[in-house]
């Protein structure tokens, strides 16, 4: 996010923390005073002149609240309460602009749908499931559904390459929650070492079906189908960093005419999974900056907004 920041000129990213500190500086951070001179396994807090290490890196974040305009939770869903606790200590916080999720999981975002009343009420646009999928492929499902008196089926299938799983610990994790004989309690307590074995069994290769992703209960909320209407899975190879499989989203569905036809809209192979997380999750920001000036507050998806290009 900080590398894709630094080619924006409307937006300009102020704090950020991870899970030992936090660096913050209103004049601006680039991705080349962060982690241009940071060696590996140091945090945020280690950064020359504007890190500090902290016991709670959220509450010093929140501590600058009335000096941030947007909040992007990029935080991972293990456990599952990780996120809507974090939106508690926000809404206590005082803090009213905008926030931005990457959230994955169902059961997850229906904890988040219990605090729509309460982001409402604190004044706070937040737009939820806002990276790739749920995210830039839930929307152009939402979108290629206007085809269609009667949508019948959502399937995405995604494919993630990486060349080292330790660049994306958190969300391998997550991963490998979805397996058969796995859960997000039993993933939670896993070593690295175990992790590691697990892949090794696997030969690195991750098959993903019938995963519990949040974009069915945000497209059965935009009323466009049924939640058990919509699959979703891929492949994840976490050792080679080109994708097993293009990534797509396949919406077939009934026309007027009562014909039936399959909509597809593939992402490029050549686009990270980086790009296709940071990039929507900026948009929907925009986009909420634009609400939040409306005073249009509460909880929306990204299958409810259309995402504004920040520039």
């Amino acid at each position: 996010m900080a590398r894709l920041l630094d080619y924006k000129k409307s937006l300009k990213l102020v704090a950020i923390c991870d899970t030992e500190g936090v660096a913050i500086d209103q004049s601006g951070l680039s991705s080349e005073q962060l982690f241009g001179h940071l060696p590996p396994g140091h945090t945020v807090g280690d950064v020359h002149n504007v890190g500090c290490r902290t016991n709670d890196p959220i509450g010093e974040i929140l501590s600058h609240k009335d000096e941030i305009d947007g909040i992007f939770l990029a935080l991972p869903n293990l456990p599952n309460e990780f996120i809507p606790e974090t939106i508690d200590r926000i809404i206590a916080s005082g803090y009213r602009g905008v926030i931005v999720d990457a959230l994955k999981r169902t059961s997850a975002m229906n904890m988040v749908f219990e605090r729509r009343e309460a982001l409402a009420a604190a004044g706070i646009t937040y737009i939820t499931g806002c990276g790739a999928t749920p995210g830039l492929l839930t929307a152009a499902a939402a979108l290629a559904a206007q085809s269609f008196v009667e949508v019948e089926d959502v399937t995405i299938w995604f494919g993630v390459g990486i060349a080292n799983w330790d660049a994306y610990r958190a969300t391998i994790r997550e991963d490998i929650a979805h397996l058969a004989g796995f859960d997000v309690n039993k993933v939670s307590v896993m070593s690295d070492e175990e992790v590691e074995a697990e892949l090794e069994s696997r030969n690195g290769l991750l098959e993903l079906v019938n995963m519990e992703h949040a974009d069915d209960v945000m497209l059965e909320q935009a009323g466009i189908l049924q939640r058990s209407q919509v699959k979703v899975g891929g492949l994840v190879d976490t050792r080679n960093p080109k994708k097993p499989v293009s990534t797509n989203v396949k919406i077939t569905g009934r026309t007027f005419e009562g014909l039936r036809s399959t909509h597809t809209f593939t992402l490029g192979d050549e686009t990270s999974m980086a790009a296709n997380v940071n990039g929507p999750a900026l948009g929907y920001m925009n986009a909420g900056f634009w609400l939040n000036e409306q005073g249009i507050g509460g909880l929306m998806t990204s299958a409810d907004v259309m995402p504004k290009f920040p520039r």
